[in-house]
């Protein structure tokens, strides 16, 4: 009995040594950018979500920017993510490069805002730098932010 719970014990803190490690591994990174002017594909772990592949697994719907639209999108868009608790690491043109972090282990994940101002579309990706899975998290994430977006629009479009 005392040998399989000094067993358990270091299974368990080998598993939260790990996790700090992983934590502390996905500080030193940075978000993807751009590749021929669109936001990379997710890799295949489930710890990603992207609107610009639509025949991915990976796939979340893209934000649709309101016809004959006069809204900063961008400012709009870089205020939901502060309010996201997110930082903005870079801004440039149409693009949008922010980072989350979370709260037990310090787990960075990246978000990253493509504005399409010719299909009038704002596509969204948000991945985890490390491990595996995110348990949904990132797509979670994404699906915030729209919600956010949708709501500050409307608020600004109201008389």
């Amino acid at each position: 009995m005392k040998t399989a719970l000094i067993a358990l014990t270091v299974t368990i803190v080998a598993i939260v040594v790990l996790f700090f490690i992983l934590g502390l591994m996905s500080r030193s990174g940075k978000a993807p950018g751009l590749t021929d002017g669109q936001l990379r594909k997710c890799p295949g772990k489930p710890n990603c979500v992207c609107s610009e592949y639509k025949e991915s697994r990976h796939y979340i719907e893209p934000l649709v920017i309101p016809a004959n639209s006069t809204i900063d999108s961008f400012a709009v868009l870089t205020r939901a993510i502060q309010e996201m608790g997110g930082r903005v690491q870079s801004e440039s043109g149409n693009y949008i490069a922010a980072t989350f972090s979370s709260a037990i282990f310090g787990f960075i994940d990246d978000m990253e805002i493509r504005i399409d101002s010719q299909r009038n579309v704002i596509h969204i990706r948000s991945a985890s730098r490390v491990g595996h899975s995110d348990m949904g998290v990132n797509r979670e994430r994404a699906e915030s932010l729209k919600k956010l977006y949708i709501n500050k629009v409307t608020e600004q479009v109201r008389p």
